[in-house]
């Protein structure tokens, strides 16, 4: 890497702290903030120096990263959307009033290009997602135990496509389907959300995440994990297909033991 402080913009899970790890086996300094409740409590003892500031409070978030002399930053974890609509969860100060006010319409890739800008007219250049966890993103192949039906191959294939098609106009990443039918599409609630929602509807129904056909490295990137397969088991779906080599598998181990644990397939397509 260039530099020796990395900012880190932290959402919720544990990859935020694959990040900060991997980036000081590197030797870098990590400057990280979590930008919402619930950060993973290991990522303030691994990081340098740690910060909570809202992710309304875009100027608060410049101000320590240069107060901390960061020049390249990366955003990882978890922001729903739908922290923009709950009244009274978000109070956004001015720098976050102009960027809402200044774009076209609210979908994830307009408002993070907007926030990626307002970073870079700071000179805080936001670097690939990827770059220091590649690893993290399988190949092709069928990761647990269990082989899928070819039922459920069928229903991968059909899910994967309709997947795609939701990311091409920026609505999400993720659709639960079953017998060739969408049971849920992944909107501002998140990907859970729509499990939990589709899972209800359709017996042993199939779960596709898969990046945008223009997906942006620099942000929301698609990611599973531990609560990706907790949330099938809840709500019954039995199987999940990502598109490998452009998925981030967290605490890979611990997914592949509990969906084997439930029965569940998991293939990177």
């Amino acid at each position: 890497m260039e530099t020796e402080t990395l900012g880190l913009l932290s959402g919720i899970g544990h990859l935020p702290v694959d990040v900060a790890k991997s980036a000081k086996e590197r030797g870098c300094r990590i400057i990280a903030i979590g930008v919402v409740p619930d950060i993973d409590p290991e990522l303030p003892e691994v990081a340098d120096v740690y910060y909570d500031i809202h992710i309304g409070k875009i100027g608060k978030i410049i101000s320590a990263l240069k107060k901390n002399n960061v020049k390249i930053v990366t955003m990882i974890g978890k922001v729903t959307k739908e922290i923009l609509y709950k009244k009274g969860a978000i109070i956004p100060d001015m720098r976050a009033l102009k960027i809402l006010s200044s774009v076209p319409d609210r979908k994830d890739d307009t408002i993070m290009n907007a926030i990626v800008k307002e970073l870079e007219s700071e000179e805080i250049f936001v670097m690939d997602q990827t770059y220091l966890i590649k690893p993290l993103m399988p190949g092709p192949g069928v990761l647990t135990k269990r082989q899928p039906t070819p039922e459920e191959l069928a229903d991968m294939d059909f899910g994967y496509k309709m997947a795609k098609e939701i990311g091409r106009l920026d609505i999400g990443q993720t659709v639960v389907v079953k017998n060739m039918a969408v049971m849920a599409v992944e909107a501002i609630e998140g990907t859970d959300a729509c499990i939990l929602r589709g899972g209800k509807l359709g017996k042993d129904a199939v779960v596709a995440k898969t990046a945008k056909p223009a997906q942006d490295d620099r942000f929301d990137v698609p990611g599973v994990g531990t609560k990706t397969i907790q949330s099938m088991i809840e709500s019954g779906c039995k199987a999940l297909v990502i598109e490998a080599g452009h998925t981030l598998l967290t605490e890979r181990e611990k997914v592949v033991a509990l969906a084997d644990e439930h029965g569940i397939t998991i293939v990177a397509k």
